[in-house]
């Protein structure tokens, strides 16, 4: 197993300004946010920032809140773009905007390792860039999530970046019963990516608790990679874990499959003084 750091870097439409104190400053196209970031611990590199809108959090299990607002902000969002793909940005009620620009490494990742005509699968697919990416490079995508509003909005943002005929699924579903379903059809994929929360709920209460059932997913997961399967990542935000512990867990769950293991840390490289700030743990296997 090799252990490494992935750092996103800044790009057109996104770029981590400043970070510390707890909290960070990002640009989303035109406008500027801060957000709570407990990984900050320094000082900014500015004294004072200049923001469009600052998330307070709530005190629920699921990560609520709500947004102040000092500019006026489209309410049903704006479009970014990222290597070819479109998607709307917009302030929801879990301190995010919609997507998760520390990911875009990792889709690039993934889509190197894809080829035309593969079956792929996205479970916790959320809005959907990361099944774009993979459609994009010509997988056949089955994105799974249970929040129909997100599945909605992965729609609206394949449509957005002209994918809408590519051969997507889009399924709302409760991630671990889906592929156990996919496991007993005897289905086959040659990508799979997981994105799971900490805590969540499927789309009729199913109760989701990533220290209790990541692992047995994890184990259906490996049932479902194909001979000739090229690539699984596992991304995990806001746990006590390490990175070493989700490598050596999907290091025992794929070790039929042979290939490489990756862990690691997954962050962003701030704009001001191009420091590394973390924002997940990751695993990954390929070929």
């Amino acid at each position: 197993m090799t252990l490494l750091t992935v750092s996103g870097e800044p790009w057109a439409d996104y770029g981590l300004l400043d970070s510390g104190h707890g909290r960070k400053l990002e640009r989303y196209g035109r406008f500027r946010f801060v957000r709570p970031e407990p990984q900050a611990m320094w000082a900014p590199a500015a004294p004072d920032w200049q923001a469009d809108g600052r998330f307070v959090p709530g005190s629920d299990e699921e990560g609520g809140g709500r947004w102040d607002l000092d500019r006026a902000v489209p309410a049903g969002g704006w479009p970014l773009g990222w290597e070819g793909l479109r998607f709307q940005a917009q302030n929801t009620p879990f301190r995010h905007l919609g997507f998760f620009p520390d990911m875009m490494p990792m889709w690039s990742w993934a889509r190197t390792h894809t080829r035309p005509g593969d079956q792929a699968l996205n479970l916790f697919g959320y809005t959907g860039v990361g099944s774009l990416a993979l459609a994009g490079a010509g997988a056949a995508v089955s994105h799974v999530d249970a929040s129909k509003k997100s599945v909605d909005q992965a729609r609206a943002n394949a449509a957005l970046s002209g994918l809408a005929d590519k051969p997507i699924r889009w399924l709302v579903d409760d991630a671990a019963k889906f592929a156990a379903r996919e496991v007993r059809r005897e289905k086959r994929y040659h990508g799979i990516i997981l994105d799971p929360p900490k805590f969540g709920r499927g789309p009729t209460g199913e109760t989701w608790r990533l220290e209790e059932h990541l692992a047995p997913l994890l184990a259906d997961c490996a049932r479902l990679l194909a001979d000739d399967a090229q690539f699984l990542m596992l991304t995990v935000y806001a746990v006590r874990l390490s990175a070493l512990a989700l490598g050596e867990l999907l290091s025992q769950m794929l070790r039929e499959h042979g290939g490489r293991i990756e862990a690691g840390e997954l962050g962003v490289r701030e704009e001001a003084r191009g420091l590394t700030l973390p924002t997940a743990i990751f695993a990954r296997w390929s070929r």
